[in-house]
């Protein structure tokens, strides 16, 4: 059964995209077989993994029923993808009933829930229809944030939706944790919005995690060389801290597994 994950924050530029693509080719990395979910209409996911071109199947193909899921996926080096395009801005899920369209992708990734060992989720900057379908999904969720004040605006509004998620579509959603991106900790805001994100942490049963990435050019350039970031530039800061990140999430959810 493939373990899911969501990278969320309804906050555009927090590297939501970037940590999505991390994870996907770090588990793959590590010789895991894995499937990069774009619930973003931006489309950067796939962009950030390599992928060319345009496609003539998406993500809200498969969605509407239009196309097998398994038509939908794209196959790169390291992962498969999973593509969205701005098409996605209207998905049409708000016509199904109540309870319906809020596991439609729940129902429409059964078929691959035995083929993947990782299932990663890049949401769009909303606390929307398709970010509620992320979370009904997942096993895990991962909050990424920079390293500024305005990150940590709103975020009582994500807390608000997974305790609605946990009580009525998905009871073992688990928030794996906070990841600060951007982080500089030789300046006293780094410092404070990581103390400041501790406590936000404790609210919602979860931790800051111990990684912190670093502000890196090559996380930036990667993308437009077609590359994911390990393939890019391995001795960067910034992508040494995503190695050391994929490292403290794999242990950690082999721990929370065999917990329970």
């Amino acid at each position: 059964m493939s373990i899911i994950i969501t990278v969320s924050n309804q906050k555009g530029g927090v590297g939501k995209t970037t940590t999505s693509a991390a994870i996907c080719a770090g588990l793959a990395d590590r010789g895991a077989k894995v499937l990069g979910i774009d619930l973003d209409p931006q489309g950067n996911l796939g962009f950030c993994m390599g992928l060319e071109g345009s496609n003539p199947t998406t993500i809200l193909d498969a969605l509407q029923g239009k196309v097998r899921v398994q038509q939908a996926i794209r196959r790169l080096k390291k992962c498969d993808i999973l593509p969205s395009d701005i098409s996605l801005s209207t998905t049409g899920l708000e016509k199904l009933a109540p309870g319906k369209r809020e596991v439609a992708l729940k129902e429409m990734l059964q078929p691959l829930m035995d083929y993947y060992d990782y299932v990663v989720i890049d949401t769009p900057p909303a606390l929307n229809l398709l970010t509620i379908n992320a979370y009904a999904v997942s096993n895990f969720l991962i909050i990424p944030m920079s390293s500024d004040i305005l990150s940590l605006v709103g975020l009582s509004q994500l807390r608000e939706t997974i305790d609605t998620v946990k009580q009525g579509l998905n009871k073992d959603l688990k928030v794996l944790g906070i990841l600060l991106n951007k982080f500089d900790k030789r300046t006293t805001l780094a410092r404070d919005v990581e103390e400041m994100a501790g406590g936000l942490a404790e609210q919602i049963s979860t931790k800051v995690f111990e990684t912190k990435i670093r502000p890196g050019v090559a996380i930036a350039e990667a993308p437009a060389h077609g590359e994911d970031i390990f393939s890019y530039n391995k001795r960067s800061p910034a992508v040494t801290d995503y190695a050391r990140f994929i490292e403290e999430i794999a242990e950690d959810i082999h721990l929370r597994e065999v917990i329970g």
